[in-house]
């Protein structure tokens, strides 16, 4: 029976440069099609903790192939060093992991919040992530706590708005309409330039981060104690005195209860590093 070639599911040149699985025999952690849906600064962050330099002018696809190379170097050096005993060690290790941490999402109707993958995460990585996000005291939880407090913290952004779905009104704005909607992390933009928009607090963190982008709201413009006009404050520009950094709890409060769409862009349309953004609301409200 000929194989199938999936054509019916989208476009076939996605399943055939990254096919579903792991195609590195001999490495059963190394799962390519995973890898292959982290963003750019996630590879280059992973890359950068394997030793690996010179990512800042590499595209996605080298991204992809370096780091599946990387951990390939090191999966074949970690078994030339193994004990014959190390495999029954190694099998009930990861018996022990599966069971403490089921693969794929465990929250109902967060689709882009999954906690295997945020398990994975180091203690340092976890409360970092909870420090942006606001939650404090962090510093004596034990990593099954920190887990279980970045993913109510992520669950919790969801329910009242933060969702990623556009929020529109009777003036929502041309770049709204023509803009791509972005709903989750493992979206990816049409195109280098492509101007995109999303309500979704992860997504907006991430961009923010990457860029190493403080939360801050315009000095002198606060009112009835609530944070005034929203921006991020980019080092790479230099520091904005009139910018005051506020947490990511009050920055996302405010972005939520006034209603706005965040307009950004990933990469320029020579495929550089974009800091573009700009913050609306269907009612014209200033960000």
């Amino acid at each position: 029976m000929p194989p199938k070639n999936g054509s019916g599911r989208g476009s076939g040149s996605t399943a055939t440069t990254n096919p579903p699985g792991n195609q590195t025999p001999n490495t059963p952690d190394i799962n390519e099609s995973e890898i292959a849906r982290l963003k750019v600064d996630q590879l280059r962050d992973r890359l950068r903790r394997r030793g690996v330099t010179g990512t800042a002018d590499m595209r996605k696809d080298d991204l992809v192939k370096a780091l599946v190379k990387s951990m390939r170097d090191g999966a074949k050096k970690s078994t030339s060093t193994r004990a014959g005993g190390s495999s029954r060690s190694s099998s009930s290790a990861k018996k022990s992991t599966s069971s403490a941490n089921p693969p794929g999402n465990q929250t109902p109707n967060t689709p882009d919040i999954n906690e295997s993958e945020i398990a994975r995460l180091k203690v340092d990585e976890l409360r970092s992530r909870l420090r942006a996000r606001g939650v404090a005291g962090t510093s004596d939880m034990h990593k099954p706590e920190l887990v279980e407090a970045l993913v109510k913290s992520l669950r919790e952004a969801r329910s009242p708005g933060g969702d990623g779905g556009i929020r529109k009104g009777p003036q929502t704005s041309k770049s709204i309409k023509y803009a791509q909607e972005v709903t989750s992390v493992d979206d990816e933009p049409e195109r280098p330039g492509r101007s995109l928009v999303t309500t979704d607090h992860e997504v907006i963190r991430q961009w923010a981060e990457a860029r190493k982008g403080v939360p801050s709201t315009v000095d002198g413009t606060e009112h009835d104690g609530h944070a005034g006009v929203l921006r991020f404050d980019f080092p790479s520009n230099g520091r904005e005195q009139r910018l005051r950094e506020i947490s990511w709890e009050e920055w996302f409060r405010t972005f939520d209860e006034r209603r706005l769409n965040f307009i950004y862009q990933e990469e320029r349309s020579d495929g550089k590093q974009s800091n573009f953004f700009r913050l609306e609301n269907p009612d014209r409200e200033d960000g």
